[in-house]
């Protein structure tokens, strides 16, 4: 079984090319030409960012002949299981699915993950974990349903004015108007996959530590493997980090950085986290 995803799931190059993973490409327009976010840096894209301001990109989701063309070269080796960004958020999964029904339904199989980022690379490398394994597809997608439902993808953002520039505000809605300074804590909702709002603060220091207790409380003393995630903001980063380590049973923690397009949306000072609990990641091989 091959799996198939697109960028936003935020997986390395390393973790791609070791479990034979498919990314399918996602777009960025910038006032000279369209790119594929995959082929710049996070570094590159800020430049970029920063030299356009206050001009910001669009994105664009792949078409659906695209997602038909890359089934049809893997459905030759077997089954396709392909796992995208949530329909609350882009229309990534529309396509696939329009790509997919040349196909029959046991061939090339898609999910809607209703997370993105680091929520999102949990589930496809799950996914690709288990198929490695020899599991069925039924038994992937239940053990898909169960880390969606136990995972959480909370982040906060030094300023709303991409997320509101580029339409993903969604139910944040009521933070705007004179409150644009505000520093917004959003989480990923588990059932539809739109952003709904925990709090807010006035301070970056403030948000993450509303974070770190935010995700204490839902996880108390449970093992964790813990995703900390960033546009252009390392000590941010880096400090979510140590607060998580110090308030959660954090089995495993990595510091990564959010593809460039998910970085349109948010700008540079985004900083959060996405976390699983280890049972459900530690025993698919």
């Amino acid at each position: 079984m091959k799996i198939v995803t697109d960028c936003a799931a935020d997986l390395t190059a390393e973790e791609r090319e070791a479990l034979g993973i498919v990314e399918a490409p996602l777009f960025i327009q910038f006032p000279e030409g369209e790119v594929n976010s995959a082929d710049l840096t996070p570094d590159e894209f800020y430049a970029r960012l920063a030299a356009m301001y206050p001009q910001i990109p669009s994105t664009a989701q792949p078409s659906s002949g695209i997602f038909a063309n890359l089934y049809q070269k893997l459905t030759a080796a077997g089954q396709v299981l392909s796992i995208h960004i949530s329909s609350g958020l882009s229309g990534t999964i529309n396509s696939a699915r329009m790509g997919a029904e040349q196909f029959k339904e046991k061939v090339v199989h898609v999910v809607d993950s209703f997370t993105l980022s680091g929520g999102q690379r949990f589930q496809v490398l799950a996914a690709a974990l288990a198929a490695r394994a020899g599991w069925t597809k039924d038994a992937i997608l239940e053990r898909l349903a169960q880390i969606r439902q136990k995972t959480e993808v909370i982040y906060t953002l030094e300023t709303l004015e991409y997320l509101a520039r580029g339409g993903r505000i969604g139910r944040v809605q009521a933070l705007l108007g004179s409150v644009l300074k505000i520093k917004p804590i959003i989480r990923v909702d588990h059932e539809d996959g739109k952003y709904s709002t925990v709090g807010k603060s006035r301070t970056i220091p403030n948000a993450l530590e509303t974070i770190a207790d935010f995700l204490h409380q839902r996880y108390g003393e449970e093992a964790l493997w813990v995703s900390v995630m960033h546009g252009h903001y390392q000590e941010g980063a880096s400090h979510l980090a140590k607060l998580l380590q110090e308030r959660l049973h954090v089995r495993r923690l990595e510091i990564l950085r959010i593809s460039p397009v998910l970085g349109v949306h948010t700008g540079p000072g985004i900083v959060g986290a996405a976390v699983v609990p280890m049972e459900l990641m530690e025993n698919l091989a």
